[in-house]
Order: structure tokens, then C-alpha cells, then sequence
């Protein structure tokens, strides 16, 4: 079998990656990534307060079904929307970074406003 050296050279030389990302798609990445950081810590805040919540009312006998439905109703209906959003076909055509910084900025001010409304009442 003769193999055409166009043909020899991309099967067995080493890998060369093609792709390297620009500057600006950095930037992207980076602010992306502190978005999501950003929200993400301030839900974990968010739901360590409302455990906390939750553990003394059942130690206080209390019902916290009433509590703790109603804010993870909130957060999985939240994420749907974002799933949703991140499919839609208009959202699907961009670049992934440039996607994760779309949904980052609008998942961002919600949670992140209510763990600074929280923070100052809890300390």
C-alpha cells in the first residue's frame, strides 16, 4: 500500500496543535470564568445559609419543607432557563467562551445581590 507523503505526514508525525487562541478570546475566557466563580460562590453561600436555616428549625421542631421547596424550586428552575437559553439557536452559534460569558453575566446579579443582602445580616 502506497501512502501519499501528504497523507503519511498527517497520520504518523507528531501532533501539532492548530488552533491557538487569541488574545481576545482570553480575556473572554478569564472574565467567563470569574463570572461563573462569582456565581457559583455566591449560591453555595446562599445555600449553606438556607441549610443552616433549615437545621435549626428541625432542631426547633419546625416544618422546613416550606423553607427549603420553594428555594430549590427557585435554583432549578433558574438553571432550566439557562439550559434553555444556552440551546436556543441564536445562543448555539457562538463561540462557547463567548456563550459561557453570555449566561455568566445573566445568572451573575441575581444570586450574587441576595448573598450581599444576606452577608451583612448574618455576621
Amino acid at each position: 500500500m502506497n501512502l501519499s507523503t501528504k497523507a503519511y505526514t498527517a497520520l504518523y508525525s507528531p501532533y501539532r496543535p492548530t488552533h491557538r487562541p487569541s488574545r481576545g478570546e482570553t480575556v473572554v475566557v478569564l472574565l467567563a470564568g470569574g463570572l461563573w466563580t462569582l456565581t457559583l460562590a455566591s449560591l453555595a453561600w446562599l445555600t449553606f445559609l438556607v441549610g443552616m436555616v433549615a437545621v435549626w428549625g428541625a432542631a426547633a421542631g419546625q416544618p422546613i419543607g416550606d423553607l427549603l421547596r420553594p428555594f430549590f424550586l427557585t435554583v432549578a428552575a433558574a438553571a432550566a432557563t439557562l439550559i434553555a437559553l444556552a440551546f436556543a439557536p441564536g445562543i448555539r452559534r457562538l463561540a462557547p467562551a463567548t456563550r459561557l460569558l453570555l449566561l455568566g453575566a445573566l445568572a451573575c446579579p441575581v444570586p450574587t445581590c441576595l448573598a450581599i443582602l444576606t452577608w451583612p445580616q448574618t455576621s
